[in-house]
């Protein structure tokens, strides 16, 4: 019981809390993720992990109780697709998910926000726009580039 009491003091003093202005976006003449931006992003990616977790919790919800046995064949292999495409877009979730806590790994850790391959910044833009990404615009469209060509190797 101590331990977790001491535990929960830890986290909280160091969970700091900031005032983000209620309208904040981050701009590129602030200083590259300061303790706001961090913050923006944090909150942003919790709020969609909380999103895609609600959206999961559906769709199982959905598939548990879709059980009916349908009697015509086309309608047993319409809702079979139907339970194929719920599951497949859960597994995606899944993978998002985790992709979600690695980032918001890298922001308690500093290294969010920064290239993976040339530890240069990402931009804002590609930040806002897809805040799980570990590589510049320039890294990824080389790696997507070397991924076509040696695809077939």
């Amino acid at each position: 019981m101590e331990q977790k009491i001491a535990n929960n003091k830890a986290a909280k003093k160091n969970s700091k809390k900031f005032r983000i202005p209620t309208n904040y976006r981050p701009v590129p003449d602030e200083p590259f993720m300061n303790p706001v931006m961090r913050e923006y992003f944090r909150r942003r990616l919790l709020g969609w992990k909380a999103e895609v977790l609600s959206e999961t919790g559906q769709t199982l919800h959905k598939l548990k109780n879709d059980t009916v046995q349908e009697a015509d064949i086309a309608d047993r292999a319409a809702v079979e697709a139907e339970r194929t495409v719920q599951l497949r877009t859960r597994d995606r979730a899944r993978k998002l998910i985790g992709k979600i806590d690695a980032a918001i790994h890298r922001i308690e850790d500093g290294s969010y926000g920064f290239c993976s391959e040339t530890a240069g910044p990402i931009s804002l833009q590609r930040l806002e726009a897809r805040p799980i990404a570990t590589l510049s615009i320039e890294a990824q469209e080389r790696h997507e580039r070397h991924e076509r060509t040696h695809r077939n190797d």
